[in-house]
């Protein structure tokens, strides 16, 4: 009973100082909401980052010879009995949440023409679920992506097509080392030219098909890399584990997640949300000192109402809970306006995206991939639980000091006290 009391007490006493209680909640309403909108904005860039990334690089999810992600080397491939059999598994872990996949096989070379002679990439790739698993074809500045029959087409970037001085059409050789040791060439022909914005990929990218990759390399069935994409990133470290599981008995592979087969990806994300956390601590300590000086300056101006209540019976303990209530009150109302509004809000306004187009033209460098201008905001259940569970403890905390110094009051001096 003596509890509800004090409830009322404390509610009735935010209600009392409306001028006090409207300002206070309007600067935590603000805050919040401009954390939820640059919270989601910041998860939405990530995503579009991570999809970005994982398209031109290996997926969610890779798997490969164990060596490989150190040595880029051709001699650490997957043969055609283990890829088929890594291939078998993964089908089978990933089948809810496969969205498509595509296999390479990478080596290292050197392209020449009458021109020059570049240091280049190569990538066998399969035509048609490369077209479906990577955004590459996209990029086509000049002629066409490779084709399913294609054999000695080639598909090379900008950079490295003015480097060659080669147009759609123009031949140059691919040199690079062979399975068996020896260093061999192969003749290809530009099929279409295509710019990343990234000046590393547009000058040393370059796709083939991987039949002819394989006939060239001797190396029947064989490939570097299997790449997988899923439905959503979230379920990239549940695929993982699920499928390392699933071939634990194999030495001969080995599985990888995008952070660790996109390492400077990873880095770049981790960087840039440790800038988001670091801004969202500084609106934090901003909306705790509101609170706080709005519970404080209601203790110093109520001195002689908590004397009065202490000498009607409530104890020095039940005077500082009262006041820890008030500001607990203030804090979850304007924690549930403020988060709202900040849903609100963003949803209303950015639910097709944000373009940040007049910033960047062509898209935004990241982690060395390119980001699209527009990025959609997404809403994660888990940072809207995190946020909630913050802002209530800040309430709690600020309000413990406050409530520190009025459980402290001397009755006597209290009584005495004139506004």
């Amino acid at each position: 009973m003596r509890l509800t009391v004090l409830l009322k007490l404390a509610m009735r006493s935010v209600g009392r100082n409306t001028r006090r209680s409207a300002l206070t909640s309007l600067a935590m309403v603000l805050g919040l909401a401009l954390l939820v909108f640059s919270r989601s904005l910041a998860e939405g860039a990530y995503d579009k980052m991570i999809d970005s990334g994982v398209r031109m690089g290996s997926g969610h999810i890779a798997i490969q010879a164990p060596e490989y992600l150190t040595s880029g080397k051709l001699e650490h491939r997957l043969e055609g009995e283990v890829a088929t059999l890594a291939l078998e598994a993964a089908n089978d872990v990933l089948r809810e949440s496969l969205l498509s996949w595509a296999p390479r096989l990478s080596v290292n070379g050197l392209a020449s023409s009458t021109a020059a002679a570049v240091p280049v990439r190569i990538e066998g790739v399969d035509p048609e679920l490369e077209r479906a698993f990577s955004d590459i074809e996209d990029k086509l500045q000049d002629g066409r992506y490779l084709e399913a029959g294609d054999r000695l087409h080639a598909y090379i970037g900008t950079e490295l097509a003015q480097r060659l001085d080669v147009q759609v059409g123009n031949r140059f050789v691919l040199t690079a080392q062979t399975s068996t040791g020896d260093v061999e060439g192969q003749l290809v022909r530009v099929a279409g030219i295509f710019q990343t914005g990234i000046p590393e990929v547009d000058q040393s990218l370059i796709h083939i098909p991987i039949d002819t990759a394989r006939e060239w390399l001797h190396t029947p069935g064989a490939t570097s890399t299997l790449a997988f994409l899923l439905n959503e990133s979230e379920l990239t470290d549940i695929g993982v584990e699920t499928l390392q599981l699933k071939l634990e008995n194999e030495r001969q592979i080995r599985v990888l997640g995008w952070r660790e087969s996109s390492p400077e990806l990873a880095a770049a994300i981790r960087l840039d949300s440790t800038g988001n956390y670091i801004f969202h601590s500084i609106l934090l300590a901003i909306i705790a000192l509101a609170i706080l000086n709005a519970v404080m300056i209601s203790v110093l101006g109520r001195r002689r109402e908590f004397g009065v209540l202490q000498a009607m019976g409530l104890t020095g303990v039940e005077t500082g809970f009262v006041v820890f209530l008030e500001g607990l009150f203030l804090t979850v109302i304007s924690g549930v306006a403020g988060i709202s509004a900040g849903l609100l809000f963003t949803w209303g306004f950015f639910r097709d995206g944000l373009d940040f187009s007049i910033f960047m033209e062509d898209g935004l460098e990241f982690g060395g991939q390119i980001m699209e201008p527009i990025v959609i905001p997404h809403f994660s259940v888990e940072q809207l639980l995190i946020s909630t569970f913050v802002v209530v403890a800040i309430g709690m905390i600020s309000s413990l000091y406050p409530a520190l110094r009025a459980s402290k009051l001397d009755v006597a001096e209290a009584m005495k006290f004139e506004q």
